[in-house]
């Protein structure tokens, strides 16, 4: 087997436990009421992206979510969810990967958390729901600031800890 091939079956191994994960989190590890949802899902996709780029990201955030809404479904199936998913796969890896800094971080996580959480996702549920999505949007406010916040706490936890494994060579 070639370096290249190696490296290519590391990943998809990694991408694969990382979906598995990524499911456990968002079907069984976190709460959801209504329209909202407070949970840690969004580690394992950040952690993919920021390891092995934005297209990992999107494949990983993608099938997480097909899988998890067909095997594990919670509601509807709707795929404005799972254009959503690859976005925030997409956005971490832009962010992350290969660059990853506080300010950097912080952005990822803005954009992650307001402008597709806050004003993307609230436009699936209002869609999905039929309901106004300016009241909507209003009572997501409180979910999106916290979230936001223990976002950040945890993405720089968790990246710190991995940048600290590459540079002692503990991948």
């Amino acid at each position: 087997m070639t370096n290249k091939s190696k490296d290519i079956t590391k990943k998809i191994a990694v991408s694969a436990v990382m979906i598995a994960l990524e499911i456990v989190l968002s079907r069984w590890l976190s709460i959801q009421l209504y329209n909202i949802k407070i949970g840690f899902s969004f580690i394992p996709v950040m952690l993919v992206s920021y390891l092995f780029g934005p297209v990992y990201g999107v494949v990983v955030a993608s099938i997480s979510d097909l899988i998890g809404a067909l095997l594990f479904p919670i509601g509807a199936f709707f795929p404005g969810f799972t254009f959503s998913a690859a976005l925030v796969g997409l956005v971490y890896g832009l962010f992350l990967y290969k660059k990853c800094s506080v300010p950097r971080i912080i952005a990822a996580v803005l954009i992650r958390r307001v402008l597709i959480g806050q004003f993307l996702d609230t436009l699936w549920i209002s869609m999905l729901y039929g309901t106004p999505y300016k009241e909507m949007f209003i009572t997501r406010l409180v979910q999106t600031a916290i979230m936001s916040v223990s976002e950040f706490i945890i993405a720089f936890i968790f990246l710190y800890k991995v940048k600290l494994g590459e540079k002692l060579k503990l991948k």
